[in-house]
């Protein structure tokens, strides 16, 4: 193994033990192949520098380089945004660990190498977020490589394997010419990433969203403090906006547009469709801290007279999301809630058992415009996981989940 603050800096030679020029830069052109150094950059002082394939280096040793070719078949440098640049990109740039969940910063890179076809190539390993990479960076062109090896055997190893890593670019169309993918991101939990992106910069940060599919950065934006939803959402085209929007539950839909400037609010719901539109703003006409402000406004609701396994059905074909299954909300033939039937229960039930056989006593529920001290009592008094919210009919609108109660007393703290 040899390390990337090894290589750069390295004296190089051609196959006739001709000087060419010192490593200045080592690229991946993660195009062709993700890990592999396809080139290295040869300064030669007030001359332009040289670029050598992966396939014309013989060896590679700390502090020295030899060629399979003499100078000759060397080519031009010339810029190119489709090569990951090491040294620019990567030595104490921040990146995100995806296996421990976390932005780290790099010291170092450990590079493989292996013989093929009478040449050496080399490919990255991992990367060095540790002290011993710091060292040899510290010590880099001061005491002689194999020193600096000796030294750092007496440090602790930190390392994070290639495949967990994943580069931080706030340029969009460098993403694409860098083929960077954010499958890994999308692996994590929301909260880990909205974690993650808070330890960002504010470029850094809207470039994760960027690279995010919508139901993906939606879930994470969810998940971040009120005041960076607001300045992730305003950095964002309107019909961005209203895209990741349209993934979030109504009630997170509607307490984001409130958070927004007035005219990015109006921008961001003329590009929303007209029924997510009209449950937003159905949703904003209540209080912050009223039971209508709180509640989410998709629900299960059946006739009181369903039996277990037609409601099953029902919750199998229409592929309701199992963040509505706290309750099933029960109504009568004049559509006025009748009760609610905890998803323990129905599950419980036999097949041909009606849910008013099986609901929840007493009947609970809360006006839109009731104020959230209310909610907070009636879920610490009958340990509810869902609470019906009902119209001036007491008929259901919404409902409030034991989600909402612990995030909006967390807020409070």
């Amino acid at each position: 193994m040899i390390h990337a603050t090894e290589v750069i800096g390295a004296d190089t030679y051609d196959s006739l033990g001709n000087f060419v020029g010192r490593v200045k830069e080592i690229f991946v052109e993660p195009a062709d192949q993700p890990n592999r150094i396809s080139r290295l950059l040869l300064g030669r002082g007030q001359y332009r520098p040289l670029v050598a394939r992966h396939d014309q280096i013989s060896t590679v040793e700390p502090g020295r380089v030899r060629l399979t070719t003499d100078e000759s078949a060397l080519e031009l440098y010339h810029p190119n945004e489709a090569w990951l640049a090491v040294q620019k990109d990567l030595l104490d740039q921040q990146i995100i660990d995806t296996n421990g969940r976390k932005v780290v910063r790099v010291n170092d890179i450990d590079l493989a190498d292996q013989r093929t076809n009478g040449n050496t190539e080399l490919r990255i390993t991992q990367v060095d977020v540790g002290l011993a990479g710091a060292v040899r960076r510290l010590l880099q062109g001061v005491v002689p490589p194999m020193a600096i090896r000796r030294l750092q055997e007496k440090l602790p190893p930190r390392t994070i394997r290639w495949e967990f890593v994943n580069l931080i670019e706030s340029d969009p169309l460098r993403r694409v010419k860098l083929r960077m993918s954010s499958d890994k991101l999308a692996q994590l939990h929301p909260a880990d990433l909205a974690e993650i992106m808070e330890e960002l910069s504010p470029a850094e940060r809207q470039g994760i969203i960027d690279s995010l599919d919508e139901e993906t950065a939606a879930e994470a934006i969810a998940e971040l403090d009120k005041r960076l939803q607001t300045q992730v959402l305003e950095k964002l085209q309107p019909e961005k906006a209203a895209n990741i929007l349209a993934e979030m539950s109504p009630d997170e839909a509607a307490d984001l547009i409130a958070s927004l400037p007035p005219d990015t609010s109006k921008e961001v719901m003329n590009e929303m469709e007209h029924r997510e539109a009209t449950e937003v703003e159905a949703l904003m006409k209540y209080g912050e801290n009223t039971a209508g402000g709180m509640m989410n406004t998709e629900m299960v609701v059946v006739g009181e007279d369903a039996t277990r396994g037609e409601v099953v059905d029902f919750i199998r074909f229409n592929e309701i999301s199992p963040d509505q299954l706290d309750n099933v909300v029960l109504i009568n033939r004049d559509s006025v809630l009748s009760g609610t039937v905890p998803i323990a229960r129905l599950l419980l039930a036999s097949a041909e058992q009606r849910l008013d056989e099986i609901k929840f006593e007493p009947l609970l529920s809360v006006r839109g415009d009731a104020d959230q001290k209310q909610v907070f009592e009636l879920f610490d008094k009958y340990n509810l996981r869902s609470l019906a919210v009902v119209d001036e009919a007491s008929r259901p609108i919404g409902a409030i989940t034991v989600d909402d109660v612990v995030s909006r007393m967390h807020a409070r703290m």
